[in-house]
């Protein structure tokens, strides 16, 4: 124990802390320039250590910045069934990363104390890295702050974000949810892809075709290493290999979503689907240009409405009465609320901005899907939920069509990876729903229109003023800014606002949504005007948009 302790201290002196800097653990772990990073990645190794023999099971840990530019950097833990570590040891990781050089174990003491943690007890960590030039050192700061603690680490090289949580989970279901390789993660996705397409026939290589934005990331990588494998049911022109171009730069799911344009370095031509990953491919969006070259982008709304409907229809044919719902945020758009509720007949649960919030919110259902806006997103499935699907498939008195619909549910379980939002999966259930509905990328988006929207950003002296409730879609404080947002949403048709601080800076950021484009920013520019005046707004008054 002493021993362990003072090669702690010996190697933390290898990646010292700068006196003074404070970081916090927020929904994407932290990030920020990678020269402020070394010190965090060995403490993040230690804190994964001692997780581990907290649960007994092997952890995560990802070094990545997902969508942020290349000279940042990040680090993610991951908990043993895939999911995102829990909030109380997110307050671990902060008081860890903060503690000054001589202060450290006193901290780490603090946590094993607290959380009574069995130091003899083996530890197991699963590190994987994206492929900035600074992921490397980074990734080996964690491993040494794992060896400082007697840990053992796993080093999966480059992986994106979602394969590094299907690792881990299928190391701690003993192989149950799938072999805990690269080649195993490929292996069961395209094989449940290729199940899922092989009833339907004469695809042409039109259909079959579709253009991939790798955003110069670690998606690209994976998705040339999978090519070979779908054997040419799904025929993929990749761009943004990481060849030439910087990662992210004009490119990839974030650039496509707030740009509301085609990335840089792909080649359109109209009518043809494309889809863009994020930087660590765990999120993705669709988008085509039309015959007259006007843009379309197919959101992670649109994407859940597809699935959803899928779903929907497959339950209805395999006549399972299995409980389903879509959560969503207050960002989804208004017109995808309505078709799903209205049409669709699916429950629609709203909760708070952040992955883990619609995660858990969907373990409430059978089966939950949930997709944020920016195209993070999957479908959970309740055990007992695979069961019965399983029974079905299985079962030998059913007629044909509800067989088929059990077997179709049991693939698309299989090609969604139910551990956090994966671009590959959620491409590959995409591309197969379309191949099976016979859909081209123009009718999926005029399932229902979106309602113009506006997103702008008011700066303010202290984002804390601000508080809400009802899934962040009212303001509770301060006094009298929800009356101002409610007034003025009643001047427009089929009009909705909110607003919500920022997770990360101080800035409140302002949603508005009506029946047309003007109206849209003519309601956002005047709730940013209250927000402004009610909220402590600092610099000029907003300006209207021209």
């Amino acid at each position: 124990m002493m021993s362990q302790f003072q090669e702690v201290l010996k190697q933390s002196g290898l990646h010292p802390k700068p006196a003074g800097l404070v970081l916090q653990y927020g929904t994407a772990g932290f990030r920020t320039n990678a020269k402020q990073l070394d010190h965090i990645m060995f403490r993040m190794g230690l804190l994964a250590t001692l997780r581990s023999r907290k649960t007994k099971a092997t952890i995560g840990v990802m070094v990545t910045a997902s969508h942020n530019p290349e000279e940042d950097n990040g680090v993610k833990l991951i908990d043993p069934m895939g999911e995102m570590v829990t909030p109380t040891w997110e307050g671990y990781a902060t008081q860890l990363a903060n503690a000054e050089q001589e202060d450290l174990l006193t901290a780490l003491k603090d946590v094993i104390e607290k959380e009574a943690i069995d130091m003899s007890q083996e530890a197991d960590v699963f590190v994987g890295k994206d492929t900035r030039s600074s992921s490397a050192s980074l990734s080996q700061a964690v491993m040494d702050g794992v060896s400082a603690l007697g840990g053992h680490s796993k080093d999966y090289g480059l992986v994106t974000t979602p394969q590094l949580h299907y690792m881990v989970c299928c190391q701690n279901t003993k192989g149950k949810y799938g072999d805990a390789t690269v080649e195993g993660y490929y292996s069961k996705l395209y094989q449940a892809f290729i199940q899922l397409t092989k009833s339907v026939s004469n695809r042409t290589d039109d259909q079959k075709h579709l253009s991939v934005d790798g955003a110069n990331g670690i998606g690209a990588l994976k998705v040339r290493e999978m090519e070979a494998h779908l054997k040419k049911e799904l025929q993929i022109s990749l761009f943004n290999d990481g060849s030439k171009g910087k990662l992210n730069h004009q490119c990839g799911a974030d650039f496509v979503k707030v740009q509301q344009k085609p990335p840089t370095g792909v080649e359109m031509n109209p009518g043809e689907r494309c889809c863009s990953f994020d930087g660590d491919a765990d999120r993705i969006v669709y988008y085509f240009i039309d015959s007259e070259g006007q843009f379309h982008l197919l959101d992670g709304d649109k994407i859940a409405t597809l699935i959803s409907t899928f779903l929907k229809e497959l339950l209805t044919q395999a006549g399972l009465d299995l409980k389903m719902g879509a959560v969503q945020t207050a960002y989804a758009n208004g017109s995808s609320t309505r078709y799903l509720e209205d049409t669709m007949q699916v429950i629609v649960r709203c909760t708070k901005t952040g992955v883990k919030h619609l995660h858990h919110a969907a373990q409430e259902f059978d089966i939950g899907v949930y997709f944020e806006a920016n195209g993070h997103g999957t479908v959970l499935f309740s055990k007992a939920a695979e069961e019965i699907i399983q029974h079905l498939a299985e079962d030998a008195n059913i007629n044909d069509e509800r067989k088929r619909a059990a077997r179709m549910l049991q693939n698309t379980i299989n090609v969604i990876n139910q551990t956090v939002g994966d671009a590959i999966a959620d491409m590959l259930l995409i591309e197969a729903i379309l191949a099976i509905k016979g859909m081209t990328i123009q009718q999926w988006d005029s399932i229902y229109s979106d309602l113009p929207n506006r997103q702008l950003k008011v700066k303010v002296a202290d984002r804390r003023v601000i508080d809400t409730a009802d899934a962040e879609r009212r303001a509770v404080s301060p006094a009298g800014l929800q009356d101002a947002i409610d007034s003025l949403v009643k001047k427009y048709r089929k009009a909705r606002s909110f607003v919500r601080p920022s997770g990360t800076e101080d800035v409140v950021r302002v949603y508005a949504e009506a029946e047309t484009q003007e109206s849209a920013d003519d309601l956002a520019h005047k709730v940013s005007l209250a927000v402004y005046r009610l909220a402590g707004g600092v610099g000029g008054e907003p300006k209207q948009l021209l």
